[in-house]
C-alpha cells in the first residue's frame, strides 16, 4: 500500500486520534498530527488553532522527502526521525513504516528523549490501525473482484 492513499472510516479515524492524544499527553507536547507522505493531514490533536497544520503537513512531507534525498546521498536508506529546534517550539518528526508521519509540536518544557521514547512506543499502535485499514480495503477489493466477475445475464437470473 505504499504511494496509495488510505482510506480511513470513522472508527479507524477514532483509534489514530487515540494514539495521537495518548502521545500529546504522555510527552506534554502542544500538539501532535498525523499526515501520509504525500502531506495530505490525517488527523490531529492539541492546540491546532494555533498552527496551520495543512501547510506544516505539506512541508513535513516535503521535509521527510528532502531527507531521504539527503540520505541516499551518503548510502543511507532514509533518515526516518528529523528534530528541528527553535527558540521556543521544537519539532519531532518521525516516519512510521514508510507510510505516515508523525508530527509532534512540543516546546523548551519538553525534552526530546521524552517525546522520542513516546512517538517510538506508539509506532506499534499506529501501525496496528494501519493494518487494520489494509485489511479492509484487502477485503473490500475481493469484495469488488466478485462484482467485476458477474455479467449483465447473471444479474438477470437473479431476477426472474
Amino acid at each position: 500500500m505504499e504511494g496509495s492513499h488510505l482510506i480511513i472510516r470513522d472508527e479507524e479515524f477514532r483509534q489514530l486520534k487515540s494514539v495521537l492524544r495518548r502521545i500529546l499527553l504522555e510527552s506534554h507536547s502542544k500538539v501532535v498530527f498525523l499526515v501520509d507522505k504525500n502531506g495530505q493531514l490525517l488527523c490531529s490533536v492539541g492546540e491546532e488553532e494555533g498552527y496551520d497544520t495543512m501547510a506544516l503537513s505539506s512541508l513535513a512531507a516535503g521535509n521527510i522527502a528532502a531527507s531521504g534525498g539527503l540520505a541516499r546521498l551518503i548510502g543511507e536508506k532514509e533518515f526516518s526521525i528529523l528534530f528541528h529546534q527553535g527558540e521556543k517550539d521544537n519539532m519531532h518528526i518521525s516516519l512510521i513504516d514508510n507510510r505516515v508521519i508523525l508530527v509532534v509540536i512540543f516546546d523548551a518544557r519538553t525534552p526530546v528523549g521524552l517525546v522520542r521514547l513516546r512517538v517510538k512506543k506508539s509506532n506499534r499502535n499506529v501501525l496496528r490501525v494501519l493494518e487494520e485499514i489494509d485489511a479492509r480495503l484487502h477485503f473490500t477489493a475481493d469484495e469488488e473482484m466478485i462484482f467485476e466477475e458477474l455479467t449483465d445475464e447473471d444479474i438477470d437470473k437473479l431476477f426472474k
